[in-house]
């Protein structure tokens, strides 16, 4: 019996060492987008919150006597510059924020050093500062008039109150959350119970003592605002009362944005001091 084979058909030349395609991507190299300035960006919306706050008022939707428009408000802030009202009120309020700053401070932080340093010193001060922070520093304004007057000295005080609860939980928290292996580090090396205090405990501390005067800085002006309240003759916050009894919008809000602006400025000196003293310590900033 004969078997016919049929031929075997014909395969395809296999080379080793196939050939790979270059793959391009779909999005190709022209599609990249431009990429905007950050500060652009971040006008944004600044921008049109002036833009529509300025149409709202041009339109009759917002009344002069409501809120001034944008442009009414650049004029009056241009008339109290050029005769000198705002700049010299700007020094009185800058002067009293200064003072309370400086004695807040330096209460705040020696109250957290001792409480920070010493389980002793943590018996005989935590408790009393954690019961008077929970009092609302702003209802001590009619005892601070009766204390110590009227003019200068309870501004000063109330100023200096809200600061230093702020610097005093921030440094003692930062103290107590130094790393301990960084301290038997230090005494592994020979160095005495100043010594770590100095290179070891106060450097890890530094972080925490930044925020705290960060937000130091936003009780402070908070302060101001009410200091300024009690009979004051001078400054940002005489200039409000004034012009709420004339119903000038456009001076209030001149005021408040002369607030904001000093804000942000010592907000950014705290971040620039950040910067330099805070060099050896890598942070996240972003995607």
């Amino acid at each position: 019996m004969t078997v016919d084979h049929a031929p075997p058909e014909s395969l395809p030349d296999i080379s080793p060492v196939s050939e790979l395609e270059e793959i391009t991507p779909a999005s190709g190299v022209g599609s990249r987008r431009p990429s905007v300035p950050r500060w652009l960006r971040r006008a944004v919306g600044p921008v049109l919150l002036l833009v529509v706050w300025q149409v709202l008022s041009s339109a009759g939707v917002l009344p002069a006597d409501v809120l001034a428009s944008p442009g009414t408000i650049a004029r009056a802030g241009g008339e109290l510059v050029a005769d000198g009202t705002l700049p010299n009120a700007m020094g009185v309020s800058l002067q009293r924020v200064a003072v309370g700053l400086l004695l807040g401070g330096a209460i705040g932080v020696s109250l957290a050093l001792v409480s920070g340093l010493s389980r002793l010193g943590e018996d005989l001060v935590d408790a009393t500062v954690q019961m008077l922070r929970t009092v609302p520093w702003v209802g001590l304004i009619p005892l601070f008039i009766i204390w110590l007057g009227i003019g200068e000295a309870p501004k000063v005080a109330l100023i200096a109150l809200g600061v230093a609860f702020h610097l005093y939980l921030n440094v003692y928290a930062g103290i107590r959350g130094v790393d301990a292996q960084l301290v038997e580090a230090g005494e592994s090396l020979g160095l005495g119970r100043w010594g770590l205090v100095r290179h070891v405990v106060l450097p890890g501390a530094l972080p925490g003592a930044m925020t705290g005067l960060r937000y130091s800085l936003a009780t402070a002006w908070l302060a101001l605002v009410f200091g300024e309240s009690i009979n004051a003759d001078a400054g940002i916050g005489f200039l409000m009362n004034q012009a709420r009894e004339f119903f000038r919008t456009d001076v209030i809000v001149v005021c408040l944005v002369v607030y904001a602006f000093l804000g942000l400025l010592a907000d950014a000196v705290v971040r620039t001091l950040e910067r330099l003293l805070l060099q050896w310590r890598p942070t996240f900033t972003g995607q």
